[in-house]
């Protein structure tokens, strides 16, 4: 299911922003992203003055693709979590599915264990959305397949009977 591009309606968007925003309180983080594994912001909830939202949703990609390759050679599949601690802030990184990669930047007025446990929820939730609308993308192509040709329900039964 991969390799079918996403299309996101409103009603998903609104569901993806209110689970970050609901994160955002649970783990009063300064900032959450949802990127894609190419690099793109999807949604944020948070301060984001100040951050380069679009380098930063860069080099998180780039950082998942560093790690994974990590991973492979040491026989993992993937490392599903990644953790950054720096003076001020710290950065927590959760793979979503095999898609979607969600950011977490907090303080040290947020404790690492509720964070990772917010953080597993979360994701569980915004899988649970993302499998959603890739099973509706995949049911519109499929549809889309059958109706692409105005021949598509003549069979060959039908054109033996016709030219007989």
């Amino acid at each position: 299911m991969s390799d079918l591009n996403m299309i996101m309606g409103e009603e998903e968007f609104t569901l993806i922003e209110t689970e970050l925003k609901r994160l955002n309180e649970q783990v009063t983080a300064k900032v959450i992203f949802l990127v894609d594994k190419n690099g793109q912001l999807i949604a944020s909830s948070g301060e984001t003055k100040g951050i380069d939202t679009t380098a930063l949703a860069s080099l998180t990609a780039g950082n998942i693709a560093a790690t994974s390759g990590m991973a492979q050679l040491l026989g993992e599949k993937e490392f599903s979590i990644l953790f950054h601690e720096g003076d001020k802030d710290n950065i927590h990184i959760a793979l979503v599915g095999s898609r979607m990669i969600l950011v977490t930047i907090f303080n040290n007025k947020s404790a690492l264990g509720i964070v990772r446990l917010r953080v597993k929820k979360s994701v569980e939730t915004l899988s649970q959305v993302f499998e959603n609308i890739f099973k509706k993308v995949e049911k519109d192509r499929n549809s889309k397949q059958a109706s692409k040709s105005p021949f598509a329900e003549i069979t060959e039964d039908d054109i033996e009977k016709l030219f007989g």
